[in-house]
């Protein structure tokens, strides 16, 4: 590790002042005061002394430590430091391992929570500490001049190399135990969501509490899920998991929601919740349609979503979630390929209606009949006829919507209604969820 002049106590970069150079001292004279030095610092108090004055440089520096039990782990990290350092000062190699207790103290860190860059600034901060005190140690010792520059030289080094040491091997320590933590965490998480989703009997406060997202409120679900892979292998489902999460969060804000609950549910997939407490707003958002509108132009590839409706409470977590899921499947299957936001209640006759396929195929045919065609005036009139339905069979209004005299629309009804051979009102509910999968499903309901 390359190390600033600037932070090379004088003392070892000093020239006597006459100029004229003074013979070193020999390696056995060095080795011997550090020998002695080092015999003398062992004794329980005066390393317990060099520990406190240490660790308070620290923790005045760093005040997130300071509670019980971050202190007593820094303490013992810093006594064990202290001992291996101490035992290796005096021999010409210096062959560094890395004490079970600074392992220990950099899990804490990783389990507290708190960022790796917490853990480099106690390295760095022990370091300045440890050179401040060793200069000062040497000066109060009264060590001839040349003999002082070369044991603060020998000093100096040993310390760079005890700090590198330990950064590189403890930043691992650190990153394998955040991992393990995070997973963990997931882990429950996941546990208390799929316990949910079953119906088991959770607490819906402790439920709560291990989520990190409060249960008795409304709750909006969304299923998120790409069309391919985001990366490259072996980072592809973080890349994936991280896209989705940013997305969810996006989509949340957008409904009017700062509390987001994401849970990975494949490689690449996520079930997200957005909760609020105004019922009157979980109402508003409920109207077909309208939440599609607000995300359709927020959400682009290779990102698709389905949601559910609002709803409240845990029996509204589960229920909104199951129609995400519904809605998932629906838009898996339509016709449309480059619709990215899908809504239950936009498709909800279609998925009822084609949970069981024969059936749903044996439903457009019988109620279509003749408009089963797939040439472009029966595909016009199957369009005619399902504006006209959703419309509330007003020429008029159908018109607006296809952008056609309304002449048009009733002379298209009249060939409609000769097609069928039967008037319109006799079967509307019928003819319109015929329609309603064949437009979701496309050719594929009209096989």
């Amino acid at each position: 590790m390359a190390v600033p002049a600037s932070d090379i106590p004088a003392s070892i970069a000093a020239v006597p002042l006459d100029g004229v150079p003074r013979p070193s001292p020999a390696p056995d004279e060095v080795r011997d005061w550090l020998t002695d030095y080092v015999y003398e610092t062992m004794r329980v108090e005066t390393l317990e002394q060099i520990v406190t004055r240490l660790d308070g440089v620290i923790l005045e520096h760093i005040p997130e430590l300071t509670d019980r039990d971050m202190r007593r782990d820094l303490a013992a990290s810093t006594r064990a430091h202290a001992r291996i350092v101490l035992s290796r000062l005096a021999s010409d190699t210096f062959e560094f391992s890395l004490p079970e207790e600074a392992h220990a103290f950099a899990r804490s860190v990783a389990r507290r929570g708190f960022e790796l860059r917490l853990l480099l600034r106690v390295y760095h901060i022990g370091l300045e500490a440890v050179l401040g005190y060793l200069t000062e140690m040497i000066e109060q010792q009264r060590v001839p001049p040349e003999l002082e520059r070369m044991v603060l030289l020998r000093l100096f080094e040993r310390a760079t190399k005890w700090m590198s040491a330990s950064v590189e091997l403890l930043t691992g320590t650190y990153m394998e135990e955040r991992e393990q933590v995070l997973r963990a965490a997931l882990n429950r998480r996941t546990e208390t969501v799929r316990a949910l989703l079953a119906g088991d009997e959770v607490d819906a406060g402790q439920a709560s509490v291990r989520l990190g997202y409060r249960l008795l409120q409304q709750h909006l679900a969304f299923v998120l899920w790409t069309d391919e892979q985001t990366g490259e292998p072996g980072s592809a489902d973080a890349e994936a998991t991280g896209l989705l999460d940013q997305v969810a969060a996006r989509l949340a804000a957008i409904v009017g929601s700062s509390r987001v609950l994401t849970i990975p549910s494949g490689a690449n997939a996520v079930w997200a919740w957005a909760g609020w407490d105004d019922a009157g707003h979980s109402a508003g958002l409920a109207v077909p349609g309208q939440v599609e509108r607000l995300l359709a132009a927020r959400v682009e590839a290779p990102v698709r979503v389905a949601f559910g409706v609002p709803s409240g409470g845990v029996a509204g977590f589960r229920q909104s979630h199951r129609e995400a899921v519904a809605a998932r499947h629906v838009a898996e299957r339509m016709s449309v390929s480059d619709r990215r936001v899908t809504g239950y209640r936009t498709v909800e006759i279609a998925y009822v209606a084609g949970a069981d396929d024969a059936a749903m195929r044996g439903l457009v045919r019988r109620e279509l009949g003749a408009l089963t065609g797939r040439d472009a005036n029966t595909v016009r009139l199957r369009e005619t006829l399902h504006a006209y339905l959703r419309s509330h069979r007003s020429p008029e209004t159908t018109a607006k919507l296809l952008r056609v005299h309304k002449n048009t629309i009733r002379y298209r009804i009249q060939r409609i209604e000769h097609l069928l051979g039967f008037p319109i009102e006799e079967r509307s509910l019928p003819l319109e969820i015929a329609l309603d999968c064949v437009a979701v499903y496309g050719a594929d309901a009209l096989s």
